[in-house]
């Protein structure tokens, strides 16, 4: 007997469209290039995986004549893109060895597989807070941008979190910079630290651009750790390497604060990348008492100086060098006017810091050593 369920082809495409990152990367299970259905008499739950990271996902059926709940296995990759072509409602229907799907004129079928063969998926969710889904999306994005994509060392692959009964943190590295952003609206009694790898943020940050929800639940599932809307569940495995200790890099004790124009910062940082042409080259920068002078040489390309305004700034005159585009990633993620920063000598590096009662950000780079 064949049982038939009737859907909307929009939600239904974004569940899937979302687990395209899962099911189409290779892995040594050929059951993880499949979604996982799972057809009740009201809601259609889909899971896939890629061992690594996993999602869980639901919407509402328009109407089932399902008895009892049925599971079985389509290829993500087919399903997603016959899908993708249909419009208005969607009838399925299953049969023992077929899923068809009918909308308007279209009549197709895909073949699908006994549910077993999927890997066991993530259960017995503990929550730990409630997030906010705002304040997590621009938290993530003021730091997600330094996450590299395959440095040697795993541990500079991920986002590193700490929860302490003080605050809540987000660091990033790529060796040469760092950026952090901490918030004290969310805390937990018992510390905790999570290193997650780079493709489940970005894969996050996807999720919560494209769901409504108004908070995230962050908790844990054995050794995962789980971000949850009304209508999904995403787990991520953990870096298992040990991120780097920072704390001390990040002291500031013996600085001199200063303040420059963002904006215009920024524009003659541009203007110096011009001059790289795919150089690893350092541009000079000069602090002194009301100006800092931005200067560069590239004997291939030319060469660069102006000077820009600085403001309260109290130290003697500093000479450092910094590669400009270091620079230039992490102070786009800025927004006031003015940008702070705190200076010590050559071989230090330069911190910028901005934040309210929500959000603090800091921003550090290394300076580039004198040439012998």
């Amino acid at each position: 007997m064949a049982n038939t369920f009737l859907l909307e082809q929009k939600p239904l495409l974004a569940l899937l469209s979302s687990m395209q990152p899962m099911c189409t990367r290779r892995t040594t299970l050929d059951a993880t290039a499949s979604i996982l259905f799972q057809v009740g008499h009201r809601e259609l739950v889909l899971k896939s995986t890629d061992m690594e990271i996993s999602l869980q996902a639901a919407c509402e059926l328009k109407h089932s004549d399902l008895q009892e709940a049925q599971s079985f296995l389509v290829s993500g990759r087919r399903i997603f893109e016959l899908v993708k072509e249909l419009d208005g409602d969607i009838k399925c229907t299953i049969t023992k060895a077929k899923l068809s799907l009918k909308a308007n004129n279209v009549d197709v079928s895909l073949n699908i597989k006994d549910a077993q063969e999927f890997p066991p998926f993530p259960e017995r969710i503990e929550n730990l807070m409630q997030l906010e889904s705002a304040h997590l999306l621009d938290m993530l994005n003021k730091v997600l941008f330094l996450i590299p994509q395959h440095n040697a060392n795993p541990a500079l692959n991920g986002l590193y979190i700490e929860i302490s009964d003080k605050e809540f943190k987000m660091t990033t590295t790529d060796g040469h910079c760092l950026a952090q952003v901490t918030c004290d609206k969310y805390k937990l009694s018992a510390p905790r630290q999570w290193l997650l790898p780079r493709k489940a943020i970005v894969e996050l940050k996807k999720l919560i651009e494209s769901c409504n929800d108004q908070f995230i639940f962050l908790g844990v599932c054995g050794n995962q750790l789980v971000f949850s809307g009304l209508m999904f569940n995403f787990f991520t495995k953990l870096l298992a390497s040990t991120f780097p200790q920072y704390t001390t890099i990040l002291d500031r004790q013996g600085f001199t604060p200063a303040k420059v124009d963002r904006a215009e910062f920024v524009k003659a940082l541009r203007r110096a990348a011009c001059l790289l042409s795919g150089q690893f080259i350092a541009t000079n920068f000069s602090f002194a008492e009301s100006a800092v002078r931005v200067s560069m040489h590239n004997k291939e390309v030319g060469s660069l100086e102006e000077h820009l305004p600085l403001h309260e700034f109290g130290g003697a005159q500093l000479d450092i060098r910094f590669y400009a585009p270091y620079l230039l990633q992490g102070l786009q993620v800025f927004s006031e006017q003015m940008s702070l920063c705190y200076l010590n000598n050559a071989t230090r590096p330069i911190i910028f810091e901005s934040g309210d009662k929500d959000l603090r950000l800091l921003y550090l780079v290394m300076p580039v050593s004198n040439p012998a």
